[in-house]
């Protein structure tokens, strides 16, 4: 039997629960506010999707799909351009325990908006997605479930079979490149604000080797707990406060708390923002801080693209240092210094100057 720390039903409740407190000690009744006012009915829904699943756009089409990944049972959002087809596509991975109404959605919608078939999907463990441990990082998974991403979208009628490709942000960068190695077939990879994982990353982090040991022998502890007994230990991805700083939580700079706090609310008006959860298991650390890349990267064949900025994630140098170990010419990085992290995630005049590069080469195919 697995034995949670924290409940999942408890995770996902309390936004709403405190959110109906507050309005109920405002006065006014369930229904001050007018229309903005009370819970939804009826199942839990990110879109009003209708009975075909399916949202109509004036440029794409978004779908909500499922597909199995080693027997697992995922849900994305499939975005489809209009018109004939059949279009290049993209299938990608976000940033450490993301939801596919995050980052993800940023670049798909503007995909499709450019002709590129996109596929935003939660991996395993995580969001509407199916899997166990809950929120549990695993990057040999996402990696398969990348992969199952790609091999989905091949039976697509709308997709080039030839022109599919791969988009890692952030974290799953780690994870996107493992997939275009284990898929040579893949045409193109793009890495967008990677925070590639190496030994450099963690002491950047962490801010001293004995933090690090620290952290990966608190997860090899957590994983023999489950191992024996079924017992899950989580701690928190940022702080819950931004004036109570808690040195157990994944990720303590304050101004990724800033950004990723607000998606834990699990207000009735918030549906469309998925199931994120601030909690990650503790094992999954021990894949993180103790994650390399730099002996994957040289495996990389597909002609590669790497969009980074001076304040993105790991740094300028890393990023560099990893295309010089990538084989060939056929690869690219683009830095846009001034821009931090964050922005690649939401800034719409960030992500507009990337998603142009991302289009142009996956539209290419695989020469």
């Amino acid at each position: 039997m697995v034995h949670e720390k924290l409940s999942r039903r408890v995770a996902l409740g309390l936004g709403a629960t405190l959110m109906s407190t507050a309005a109920s000690a405002q006065g006014g009744g369930p229904l001050a506010g007018g229309p903005l006012a009370g819970a939804g009915a009826g199942p839990f829904a990110t879109q009003p999707w209708g009975p075909a699943s399916r949202i109509e756009g004036h440029r794409y089409s978004v779908e909500r799909v499922r597909f199995s990944s080693g027997g697992v049972h995922l849900i994305g959002n499939l975005f489809v351009p209009r018109g004939p087809g059949p279009f290049p596509a993209a299938a990608m991975l976000g940033p450490v325990a993301f939801v596919k109404e995050q980052a993800p959605t940023q670049y798909a919608t503007r995909l499709a908006a450019a002709g590129i078939v996109a596929l935003a999907f939660d991996p395993r463990n995580h969001g509407e997605s199916d899997g166990s441990p809950r929120r549990h990082e695993d990057g040999a998974a996402k990696a398969a479930d990348l992969r199952a991403a790609l091999d989905y979208l091949r039976t697509r009628p709308e997709v080039d079979a030839d022109r599919i490709n791969i988009l890692g942000i952030c974290q799953g960068v780690n994870w996107a490149v493992q997939a275009a190695i284990d898929m040579p077939a893949a045409a193109r990879v793009a890495l967008v604000a990677g925070h590639y994982l190496t030994p450099a990353t963690a002491l950047m982090y962490l801010g001293t080797p004995e933090r690090v040991a620290q952290r990966l022998a608190r997860s090899a502890a957590a994983a023999e707990r489950f191992r024996r007994d079924g017992t899950l230990d989580y701690i928190p991805i940022v702080q819950a406060r931004a004036d109570t700083p808690d040195p157990d939580a994944l990720l303590t700079a304050l101004p990724i708390q800033q950004f990723y706090i607000r998606w834990a609310d699990r207000g009735p008006f918030r549906s469309y923002l998925g199931l994120w959860e601030n909690r990650i298991t503790t094992m999954s650390e021990g894949g993180i801080w103790g994650h390399d890349i730099s002996p994957v990267m040289p495996g990389i064949r597909q002609p590669l693209l790497m969009v980074h900025a001076d304040r993105a994630a790991s740094g300028p140098a890393i990023p560099r240092a990893l295309l010089d170990s990538v084989p060939g010419d056929r690869k690219r990085l683009v830095m846009l210094d001034g821009r931090n992290q964050l922005q690649f995630y939401e800034d719409p005049m960030t992500i507009d100057l990337v998603a142009p590069l991302i289009v142009d080469h996956f539209a290419a195919g695989s020469t």
